[in-house]
């Protein structure tokens, strides 16, 4: 299991001190949705440059274009691109070929799928590295997680890796870490946290003993 944090309400020179407060606890760092919007993917370069090390995801929630939008993602950097799993198949198609032909990875992001287990299975014949399922703000703001679908699709996908994310964190993490996802995505229970080095070596300290 690896742990990735999620950076989406910040800008460029705050997004890279926050990451140099928990860079030994990360394995991986998003570059979210919101900072992309409002930085381009200037911030997914300047953050690359400035932790070559730590493997770098664009959360660009591709639907069109992907082929393009994976190549401008790569060249910027990003060793993992996200795209909505509501997108056409040859979308899906076109994100994956572009990212192996740069070896790359691309996540697929579940985000508003009814049918999970379908939709899973059909994301892990196209050949997608990771499927996330993911609880928006929307959703957590009424109390909704991720861990029955994450519980589905791991129970039907036979070569993706499996993601989960929205609303995770320290006193939550013991219960996701028992479904043993790939990836752990956490946003504000690292960013948000008065003490982020001390919270993120917690959730690492959590995941490596399992």
């Amino acid at each position: 299991m690896k742990l990735q944090l999620a950076l989406d309400l910040v800008n460029i020179p705050e997004a890279i001190e926050l990451i140099k407060e928990v860079e030994a606890s990360i394995d991986v760092v998003e570059i979210g949705t919101p900072v992309v919007i409002n930085e381009g993917l200037r911030a997914v370069k300047e953050v690359k440059q400035a932790f070559p090390n730590l493997r770098v995801l664009a959360d660009l929630k591709i639907m069109d274009a992907a082929g393009y939008e994976v190549q401008q993602a790569s060249e910027a950097g990003a060793d993992i691109v996200t795209i909505l799993a509501a997108a056409e198949d040859m979308s899906i198609q076109g994100a994956v070929k572009e990212a192996k032909a740069r070896g790359k990875q691309i996540l697929v992001d579940m985000i508003g799928i009814k049918d999970i287990e379908a939709r899973a299975k059909e994301l892990d014949a196209l050949g997608v590295d990771y499927i996330c399922v993911h609880t928006g703000y929307d959703l957590q703001a009424v109390g909704q997680n991720s861990f029955d679908d994450l519980m589905t699709i791991k129970q039907v996908v036979k070569q993706a890796k499996t993601a989960i994310a929205g609303g995770i964190k320290l006193d939550t993490l013991p219960e996701v870490v028992k479904l043993n996802p790939d990836l752990i995505i956490v946003g504000g229970g690292i960013a948000s946290q008065d003490n982020k080095a001390e919270v993120a070596a917690q959730m690492k300290q959590l995941i490596a003993q399992s």
